[in-house]
């Protein structure tokens, strides 16, 4: 299983931008033991956790199949640091679709005050060399959107839901009839 710095959506807007939640906890081993006696949630996390918010916003426009990669962070800046009890918003809105990657916008913010600001480059691991190369499971992949609500929050900008995709629906049977043998 990879982890996820996220919490849960709140919001998420295919092809446009998504809300997710992080809420900081003591009993998180990076949390206590990052910094030991200042128990806060790390920066490079926090940009990870917005990596992982725009990069599943990124990835739900291929139905979850292209391969998708942070590339790049253009762009970081904290007001503050991320402490037990405290309730992290990270917004990312999709700013630029190319043919092979996307860039990113995010704001943070901790219980409804400023926080932090990225912005993130993410690209399409399409060369040959990654032909066969798969980043997530797609059984598993569902399974981590599920928990992280995507499909319970998510819909298009007209409103319609964004349903689980075939292939991973395929992908979860599969599962199943393998532990029922």
């Amino acid at each position: 299983m990879r982890w996820f710095w996220i919490d849960q959506f709140t919001e998420f807007v295919a092809e446009t931008r998504a809300t997710a939640i992080k809420c900081v906890s003591l009993s998180e081993e990076v949390v206590d033991e990052y910094a030991p006696g200042w128990p806060h949630f790390p920066a490079a996390l926090i940009v990870e956790g917005f990596a992982q918010t725009g990069g599943l916003l990124v990835s739900q426009m291929s139905d979850f199949k292209n391969r998708v990669v942070l590339a790049k962070v253009g762009k970081c800046s904290f007001n503050r640091v991320a402490r037990p009890g405290d309730r992290l918003e990270l917004k990312v809105t999709i700013d630029n679709l190319q043919p092979n990657g996307a860039m990113v916008s995010g704001v943070g913010t901790i219980n409804g005050e400023p926080h932090s600001e990225v912005d993130l480059m993410f690209a399409y691991l399409e060369d040959e060399r990654f032909k066969n190369v798969e980043l997530f499971e797609p059984a598993e992949l569902c399974r981590m959107c599920r928990m992280l609500r995507v499909f319970e929050v998510g819909v298009y900008p007209d409103g319609s839901p964004v349903l689980v995709p075939e292939h991973m629906l395929e992908a979860e049977k599969q599962i199943l009839v393998k532990s029922a043998v």
